[in-house]
């Protein structure tokens, strides 16, 4: 497999799907996987748990939000 410096995570595609949808992708989980701070709380420990639902790390609040961003 070739170096992913560049294409990040979406190294796993190859040269499949165009360069602009794979930049897409990359944008999206990168917004995804940064730090975000809680709303109860205010302290960065949201995380993903599932597509639109987001828990504290630090507080154990749930709530919905959107797919990839909490807000």
């Amino acid at each position: 497999m070739g170096k992913t410096k560049k294409v990040g995570s979406t190294g796993r595609f190859g040269v499949r799907y165009g360069r602009r949808i794979r930049q897409r992708i990359l944008d999206v989980e990168k917004a995804k996987k940064e730090k975000k701070p809680c709303p109860n709380c205010c302290k960065p420990g949201l995380k993903r748990v599932a597509a639109g639902v987001w828990v504290c790390k630090k507080c154990g609040a749930k709530f919905a939000g959107k797919a990839y961003k909490p807000y």
